[in-house]
């Protein structure tokens, strides 16, 4: 039975989720999700599978996307585009130079990693991820399964968190440039999981909505995982102030982010299919 709900932000194991993309859509099928997207960080090397299995799922709409991480001012802004022509040109090369850098800094992590005493073989973690994109996850599994953790959360806070001896920063485009790109392979961008664990959190969205809506922003992400409903009404708020579209999703990476369901997130999570509607009418624009 459809409850016409919808996930616009969900990872496979092309980046650092666990599922495979058709295993994203038997879920949603499952779940009973009108529409679902994926959006693989940096990359849009999973979509043509994606693409090809939602034939099985007619009654489901599939949306090919990507989340690009990038930095405003020190602070990192993740940008996901959706209804986007994976196969552009401009956004293969864009997403390239990403990944190179991507890789660069995996490999930097894997040397501190092993000064710091734990042997880490970067070509061996690759092989695991069979040649996809791998990431700090991809690490905190290598480690849990060769030296004497708890769990991924110690391998993080010890070793991979931001401020921590492994952490190594990366080097990201900027939101207008992620913007950029995803507006010339025809797709609509969108301020995913815009307040997180921070104060004033009204304002300092604000602040970068005045940047970023003028550069070309098209939605903001109102519906999250981790949103409580004071802070869903924050973001409609300025969605509406700022005359951009509201969009959500779980964020799900399968085994990798506990708890997190498919099209629920902790279970109260529910994106209305009713935003879709005016999320099409700005991609058409686009086109």
């Amino acid at each position: 039975m459809k409850l016409n709900t919808i996930d616009l932000h969900s990872h496979s194991n092309y980046s650092d989720g666990t599922d495979t993309p058709e295993e994203l859509l038997k879920k949603a099928q499952e779940t009973g999700l009108n529409a679902l997207a994926l959006s693989d960080h940096d990359t849009v090397a999973g979509i043509p599978e994606f693409l090809a299995a939602a034939e099985k799922y007619p009654d489901l709409l599939a949306i090919a996307g990507v989340e690009i991480s990038t930095l405003y001012f020190r602070r990192e802004i993740h940008i996901v585009g959706i209804f986007l022509d994976h196969s552009s040109v401009e956004l293969q090369i864009f997403l390239k130079d990403i990944q190179l850098k991507r890789r660069q800094r995996n490999e930097t992590m894997a040397r501190k990693l092993t000064s710091l005493g734990y042997d880490i073989d970067i070509e061996v973690i690759r092989e695991l991820t069979k040649g996809q994109i791998v990431g700090r996850p991809h690490f905190a599994d290598y480690l849990l399964k060769n030296y004497d953790f708890a769990d991924a959360q110690e391998i993080f806070d010890k070793l991979l968190k931001r401020g921590a001896p492994a952490f190594v920063p990366r080097s990201l485009p900027s939101p207008v440039e992620a913007i950029n790109a995803i507006h010339q392979a025809g797709g609509i961008a969108i301020w995913a999981h815009p307040i997180y664990r921070r104060s004033k959190e009204r304002s300092w969205c604000r602040k970068i909505l005045k940047d970023l809506v003028p550069a070309g922003l098209d939605a903001i992400e109102a519906y999250y995982t981790q949103f409580n409903e004071q802070q869903t009404q924050i973001i409609k708020d300025l969605a509406l102030e700022f005359d951009i579209a509201l969009a959500g999703g779980s964020d799900y990476h399968g085994s990798h982010h506990a708890g997190v369901s498919l099209g629920s997130g902790y279970g109260e999570l529910r994106v209305p299919a009713d935003i879709l509607p005016e999320l099409l009418r700005r991609a058409k624009k686009q086109k």
